[in-house]
């Protein structure tokens, strides 16, 4: 077995025509690669305030919210007809926010009970430049 760990897909979705078509990509994106999409929808709290906590949404929005989301989700799936793995969340903006941050350039670092880890960009390499032979 490999030790390579499968991909993921992480798309976001807000309902919106540009979402959908974003969303058809990832799972045809997903079945070239073989990969995980995972649809995610985002919490905003009132009138985009971040310190409005998510436990201010009640649970009977996140599960609309959920289902909504897994609506889309299910429709995608019958567009494309993707056979592979799908999750749906719903995060709060500020973990959103912290992912697509670390898309961009920032380091991410992530601390669990098991160790902590660090998300560094790769930096891209100079371009080569092959050498011409003299008097070629």
């Amino acid at each position: 077995m490999s030790r390579r760990r499968t991909p993921w897909v992480l798309v976001e979705v807000d309902g919106s025509a540009e979402s959908h078509q974003a969303l058809v990509w990832a799972f045809r994106e997903a079945a070239r690669r073989e990969a995980t999409v995972v649809a995610v929808s985002i919490l905003d709290g009132a009138d985009g305030d971040p310190l409005t906590s998510v436990t201010r949404v009640s649970r009977r929005t996140q599960e609309v919210i959920r289902d909504h989301l897994e609506a889309l989700v299910l429709r995608a799936i019958a567009e494309t007809g993707f056979c592979g793995r799908a999750r749906t969340a719903v995060l709060e903006r500020s973990v959103f926010d912290a992912l697509d941050a670390a898309m961009h350039g920032s380091d991410l670092v992530m601390v669990g009970a098991g160790g902590k880890r660090l998300l560094r960009p790769v930096v891209a390499r100079p371009p080569l430049r092959r050498a011409v032979a003299r008097g070629a």
